[in-house]
């Protein structure tokens, strides 16, 4: 099993998550973070740092966001690796709480 970012990171791209890795399997898109599947080892460290709560163990992604574990994976292979805790994005907190935001994913 891996972990899975989830739709409440686009727009918002909380790094949180980042520092805590032991694994580093994070890669940074313009607009989000996604979990490297093959890097991942399942401690679950990242969860409760997360502060929009986006990401699940695989098994706990909901049916509705279960099209962001094929996208993590795709877009783990190209985006880079990211390690350190940087800003948020500067609209973030307007974003925080708002649904259906795949169509602002930025690849």
């Amino acid at each position: 099993m891996t972990h899975i970012v989830t739709e409440s990171c686009i727009r918002c791209k909380y790094t949180d998550c980042v520092d805590v890795c032991p694994v580093d399997c994070f890669r940074e898109g313009p607009n989000m973070l996604v979990i490297d599947p093959d890097e991942c080892i399942d401690c679950a460290v990242c969860i409760p740092e997360c502060p929009v709560e986006a990401i699940k163990a695989e098994e706990d992604v909901p049916q509705n966001q279960m099209k962001f574990v094929a996208l993590n994976a795709e877009l783990a292979r190209t985006w880079p690796s990211i390690t350190r805790t940087k800003p948020a994005l500067a609209d973030a907190e307007d974003w925080k709480d708002v649904p259906d935001k795949l169509q602002h994913l930025q690849r």
